[in-house]
């Protein structure tokens, strides 16, 4: 059965319309049904806010200012059909840069030929031992979870995938490991600063990426983007989006989930019901789990300097710079350490599971007709209040899978070891002042190791639980040959290492790495420090 995603372009041009008239229809029933006040009010808020942006902006984006200037003085002369007519246009022209491509020989080329290409590229291997001593990707990154299940389940209906965030690198590496499970390629939004890396928005343009302009705040892009969201779920397209909304600055895994894209496919569901159409959706919450994060210098500093802050977006990280991103790829596949993509447990778009059958089951096992969440005395009905709480459950629910499946790596283990004794060497000092003044600091292997085997026995009770992950090496490997996996993958890749290994002590070099790793464990850091004496 061939993903839908194939066929996108045929239906692009009826797409585009579909989702332009929802926004106008939407936007006119607001201010209490009165559409000409609705429209001001719309118009109004996109020019303030397109002015004050564009007034701070630089090259050909400021040749825009005198035109939203000019509209923002005519909006209260302009009768109900002009400011209908206005908020089309812009509408329209808003849809046609959100909106995606999908090229069938990029897609081969991408799915078959670029791994071999990448394999070969990065690997380590002396030439001399021919093309059979090529790293191949699928060493290097391990893809997890219940495959055949979705599989099945792509075929009954549409599958939503949710990831945790980590980097730039996230949507590529997600589309291999696609490929590599078996499932069908995805449509997602992508930040639009991304398309600036020539090779990599090469890629993502013509595979199913739709840009998302994070710059821009005003209700009439939002409900564009969330209304294209949507359809192309409503449609059938396979999609993906980030709910944590941006790459987590502090290396924690996301629990404060963005809601307004995991709502739209609850949206989408409801208005098949409305319509009759009883696919199912299928929400798959993902985690990506590196042994190293390409931007984790940028993001860390980013984070401490905008905590208690307004975040804001990063320009110029690792990812813009091509040579880092060929650097980092290249120490990637050097390690002997995996990075590992695990495709988590399907819900419905309520948060429920979803058993071998495709059916949602609640809490008692008992098979639940989703239908039914939508309906009032038996008839579908449109209720917002009501999505929004299914929108909330449906979050908590994503969250708790994120934490369930995330996957615990040496330099998440060691990172989290290491700071919390800094911690504890120092109780008194704040976070800033620990991360300024505890570059080497020196730690006794020896005395580490009991601490270490305390920590991963709690760890170890934690996965038998079923709340988190452990890799083989955490799980089972000789401690110092635990720590060892770590000092060496935190060398490979960063500028400054986080730990080093100084004759038989264990040298803190760079304490914010160690923060930023070991923020991986933060969720269950009340349950660890219980074992730290």
């Amino acid at each position: 059965m061939q993903a839908p995603l194939f066929h996108f372009n045929a239906h692009r041009a009826d797409l585009e319309k579909e989702v332009v008239a929802r926004v106008v229809e939407q936007l006119g029933r607001h201010a209490e049904g009165d559409p000409l006040r609705s429209y001001q009010l719309v118009l109004n808020d996109a020019a303030i806010q397109e002015i004050h942006r564009l007034e701070r902006s630089t090259g050909s984006e400021a040749e825009r200012l005198p035109a939203w200037q000019k509209l923002a003085r005519r909006i209260g002369q302009m009768d109900a059909r002009q400011l209908r007519d206005e908020v089309e246009r812009l509408a329209t022209w808003y849809v046609s840069d959100v909106v995606g491509h999908f090229d069938r020989r990029v897609y081969r080329f991408a799915s078959g030929v670029l791994p071999v290409g990448l394999s070969a590229l990065f690997s380590t291997a002396d030439l001399r031992h021919g093309f059979s001593a090529f790293k191949d990707l699928s060493a290097r990154i391990r893809v997890e979870g219940p495959l055949a299940h979705l599989r099945t389940l792509a075929e009954r209906g549409t599958l939503v995938v949710v990831p945790t965030h980590s980097s730039n690198l996230d949507s590529i590496v997600l589309g291999w490991a696609l490929v590599q499970a078996g499932l069908p390629p995805v449509t997602y939004g992508a930040g639009k600063n991304l398309f600036t890396n020539k090779l990599i928005g090469y890629f993502m343009r013509n595979l199913g990426a739709y840009r998302v302009d994070r710059r821009l705040q005003h209700v009439l892009y939002k409900d564009v983007l969330k209304t294209y969201s949507q359809v192309i779920i409503e449609r059938g397209y396979h999609s993906l989006f980030f709910p944590g909304g941006t790459r987590s600055r502090a290396g924690t895994v996301e629990q404060k989930l963005k809601l307004g894209l995991m709502g739209s496919a609850l949206s989408a569901q409801a208005e098949r019901a409305l319509r009759g159409d009883a696919r199912p959706i299928y929400i798959v919450p993902t985690t990506i789990n590196y042994p190293l994060v390409l931007e984790a210098e940028t993001l860390v500093a980013d984070h401490l300097k905008a905590a208690g802050q307004a975040r804001y977006i990063i320009e110029d990280d690792e990812f813009s710079k091509l040579g880092r991103v060929v650097h980092f790829v290249a120490k990637l596949m050097a390690l002997d350490t995996t990075m590992v993509i695990r495709f988590g447990a399907p819900l419905d778009v309520f948060g429920n599971q979803v058993n071998a059958e495709g059916q949602s089951v609640g809490p008692c096992g008992a098979v639940l007709d989703p239908a039914r969440y939508f309906q009032r005395d038996g008839e579908p009905v449109a209720d917002a209040a009501r999505d929004a709480e299914y929108t909330r459950q449906l979050g908590a629910a994503v969250g708790e899978a994120f934490l369930r499946e995330t996957v615990i790596l040496p330099t998440h283990f060691v990172g989290w070891l290491l700071f919390e004794l800094e911690r504890r060497r120092a109780p008194g000092l704040d976070l800033f002042t620990l991360l300024r003044t505890t570059s080497g600091d020196v730690h006794d292997p020896t005395d580490l190791a009991a601490v270490a085997e305390r920590v991963r026995g709690r760890l170890v009770e934690l996965e038998a639980a079923g709340r988190l992950r452990l890799d083989d090496t955490v799980r089972s490997a000789p401690i110092d040959a635990l720590l060892q996996v770590a000092i060496e993958t935190f060398g490979m890749y960063h500028v400054r290492t986080a730990l080093d290994r100084v004759s038989d002590d264990l040298v803190v070099r760079d304490p914010k790495l160690l923060y930023f790793y070991g923020n991986r464990l933060a969720a269950f850091s009340d349950a660890l420090r219980e074992v730290v004496a």
